[in-house]
């Protein structure tokens, strides 16, 4: 599930690194430095709604000897063959059904064999959005987001590629969408191409608990999410160790609720 159709978007699901954070080329061992204190909730109509710390000038460094071939977050569970469901109602009031599943593809990013993950978005029966998103994992258990492959259709036909965006070309960079360790206060940036796909990221509550129709869950991270190119929608997602993401909540800006309705996963 998209978090930002209309712009650069990441999945309701959404170092060498990011918006403070830094796993750099790490020297040999391709350890991570301690994350700095957290930058807190700003807020208000001239302050952004997360800042990542890193003063607008964001510049990871990425080592794809650093990279993984497993993705095995907790919270962002990528291996093989890992399928979800979910339905939202839309802006429009439209009903939408929103399949991701995790191929065994793999496509070169920055010299990094990510893993290719199949999102389709339906309504009414009819495919209006079908994405290739890109993600790896780093020795110390980020997942980054390295790009998307996006066709939108209307009425059946193909229409554009917007928010496709790939790192490492024209000026595009990767993002973390899921920490090794997320702690509460964590700011960082999901992806980066200006203009286009800004999504930012930041660890509010950690041991939720939530109830959706695939299930009840407890022990569950929230984030909140926010795009600058979009500044005054605000939504929360809800991630459950074992599973990923459960549900997807509008907090300002907009009103829908995505939530999990089926899944299967590998054990």
């Amino acid at each position: 599930m998209k978090t930002t159709r209309s712009v650069g978007h990441l999945s309701l699901w959404a170092l060498a690194l990011t918006a403070g954070f830094v796993i750099a080329s790490c020297g040999d061992d391709g350890a991570a430095t301690a994350p700095p204190e957290p930058t807190g909730d700003q807020t208000g109509t001239d302050q952004p709604v997360i800042d990542p710390g890193d003063g607008g000038n964001y510049q990871p460094e990425i080592d794809p000897a650093a990279f993984v071939d497993t993705i095995d977050n907790p919270y962002l569970p990528f291996a093989s063959g890992n399928r979800w469901l979910y339905e939202e109602i839309n802006a429009d009031g439209e009903t939408e059904r929103i399949e991701v599943v995790v191929t065994n593809e793999r496509k070169q990013v920055m010299g990094i064999a990510a893993t290719v993950v199949h999102d389709t978005v339906m309504v009414d029966g009819q495919l209006i959005e079908d994405t290739r998103d890109w993600y790896a994992q780093d020795q110390e258990g980020n997942v980054w987001y390295l790009g998307e492959d996006v066709d939108n259709y209307e009425d059946g036909e193909l229409v554009d590629h917007d928010g496709s965006f790939e790192a490492g070309v024209d000026g595009a960079l990767p993002g973390i969408v899921m920490l090794a360790d997320p702690a509460v206060g964590d700011a960082y940036r999901q992806e980066f191409y200006e203009g286009e796909a800004e999504d930012m990221g930041e660890v509010v509550r950690l041991g939720e608990s939530v109830s959706v129709p695939f299930g009840d869950f407890t022990d569950v991270l929230v984030t909140r999410d926010w795009n600058p190119l979009e500044p005054d929608i605000v939504e929360e997602k809800y991630y459950a160790p074992g599973v990923g993401v459960v549900q997807e909540q509008k907090v300002a800006g907009e009103e829908g609720r995505g939530v999990l309705i089926e899944a299967t996963l590998s054990s």
